[in-house]
């Protein structure tokens, strides 16, 4: 997500979520060529499993800048054909670049070859007026040049007269053709991505594809990822691993603190870090007043204070909610 997935929401990410894989924002394969290089791949250890997300319409840039993101250490490159924006669309790529098959398959083809580490795509169902067909051509193309991890936002991307946060709703979603796409390309790992919002809806949805990708819903609301990572841990005894402990938010973002304060010492802005919390009480009790905490903590001791306040709210609510079984009792 553009001006969302920096370094500093993938970090306060992987406190929530220790499994999940992390994208970065689009970058431009230009600007990884010829850009400030060692600030816009820089990353964490931490933030493992990662994937560099590239956009594009040069085979032979593409193939570089995956060679760069591989060197820098990234466990995946990720070709993005998905971003409706007009910015995107006058530098001939993202998801116009569907329009043009030959050459999307070209660029894939390219970094394909110039890394060992996985290449995936990102893609709509389709463009505008495109027919079906259009998706699985561009999958079986895909597949062809060897590239088998196939993450599809499960609508069309309209470029006549949508803007693109008009994109993220319209048209409607339609899961069931990425179903149907799974099922055509068994051997392919099949991403479902597009208006998975709460975890009713990512179980369903893991029935049927190979895994989910969340977006703005884990923006909006930070505590639906660890509520995912949790479920997610609670089938890893059968696999050998270690359940996971459940904490409440304010705990979590007391784990962020040292990470803040770290950045803080290397010149980073409170707030660059700060605002990827926003979303962490959405829809709990105190949502607003940690919202404009968050916004008006100039400091971090302001905003340690702020999750102290949090936790103790937690704590009471969770002593109000037991007191009746034990009266009960």
């Amino acid at each position: 997500m553009m001006g969302v997935s920096d370094r500093h929401y993938r970090r306060w990410m992987r406190v929530l979520a220790p499994s999940a894989r992390l994208y970065t924002e689009m970058l431009t394969e230009q600007a990884v060529r010829f850009g400030a290089r060692d600030r816009l791949l820089a990353f964490s250890p931490a933030e493992h499993p990662l994937a560099l997300q590239l956009g594009g319409a040069s085979p032979s840039g593409l193939a570089e800048a995956a060679r760069l993101g591989e060197a820098a250490g990234y466990d995946e490159i990720n070709f993005n054909l998905g971003c409706p924006s007009a910015r995107v669309r006058a530098g001939r790529f993202g998801a116009c670049l569907m329009q043009e098959l030959p050459l999307a398959l070209a660029c894939l083809k390219a970094m394909r070859e110039a890394v060992q580490v996985t290449v995936s795509l990102k893609c709509r169902l389709g463009v505008d007026e495109q027919p079906r067909e259009a998706l699985t051509e561009l999958v079986a193309g895909a597949r062809a040049v060897g590239v088998r991890h196939i993450i599809v936002h499960a609508r069309k991307a309209w470029l006549k007269g949508v803007s693109p946060k008009e994109n993220r709703t319209l048209p409607p979603l339609d899961y069931a053709a990425v179903y149907a796409l799974k099922r055509q390309f068994a051997d392919c790992v099949i991403v479902l991505n597009g208006g998975l919002a709460s975890r009713n809806a990512v179980r369903s949805a893991r029935a049927s594809v190979d895994g989910v990708m969340l977006g703005r819903a884990a923006q909006t609301d930070n505590w639906l990822m660890r509520q995912l990572h949790e479920e997610r841990m609670e089938d890893a005894p059968a696999a050998g691993a270690a359940p996971a402990v459940s904490e409440s938010r304010a705990a979590a973002a007391a784990a962020f603190l040292p990470y803040m304060e770290a950045e803080l010492k290397r010149g980073t802005r409170l707030f660059a870090m700060s605002r990827h919390l926003l979303g962490l009480y959405h829809a709990h009790a105190g949502a607003r007043r940690w919202r404009r905490g968050v916004m008006a903590a100039a400091t971090l001791a302001e905003l340690r204070t702020l999750i102290d306040e949090m936790r103790g709210h937690e704590m009471a609510a969770a002593e109000r909610a037991a007191q009746p079984q034990l009266l009960s009792a």
